[in-house]
């Protein structure tokens, strides 16, 4: 803001008094609108720096509190992984137990089973002997001859 300069009319004992007494007068107003400009600025500027200190410090508060959230879900997140795997673990666990002792039992049923078929070869061998026996002993047996039943129709007649 460069003003130009003033030029005065050169007069008996110096200048045109007037017109330097307007000249300083209209710099003075400069002078005091610049000034007030400046307070106004300083003014605005601490303002501004009041501002700016208050939402550094909830930059700062947020911050802190987005990083106690963030250490948070981090512990969360590894204490689960770790209970997670736990849990699969003891589940791993109790499958291979169960596994054992479902093949325990199997072997268990397999091997009454193996004996039932032993024993039941053993009794069809037994009752297929047993069988042959009885039909050779079936055919060996002869009935006796029934003796005729007119005689005892006879008999009857007679009794009445």
């Amino acid at each position: 803001m460069t003003a130009k300069r003033p030029t005065f009319r050169v007069m008996k004992n110096g200048y045109d008094r007037f017109a330097v007494d307007d000249a300083v007068e209209k710099y003075a107003a400069q002078v005091d609108e610049l000034e007030k400009r400046i307070a106004l600025y300083q003014q605005q500027a601490a303002e501004d720096a009041a501002r700016l200190d208050d939402m550094q410090k909830k930059y700062n508060a947020v911050l802190q509190n987005m990083q106690a959230k963030q250490a948070a879900a981090d512990d969360i997140a590894r204490l689960s992984l770790r209970e997670a795997n736990e849990i699969i673990s003891t589940a791993q666990n109790n499958a291979d137990e169960i596994i054992r002792e479902a093949l325990g039992t199997a072997r268990l049923i397999l091997m009454d089973l193996s004996r039932l078929y032993n024993s039941a070869g053993d009794v069809k061998t037994d009752m297929k002997k047993e069988l042959s026996d009885l039909q050779a002993e079936l055919d060996k047996f002869q009935l006796p001859k029934m003796p005729d039943l007119r005689w005892l129709d006879d008999a009857e007649k007679k009794m009445r």
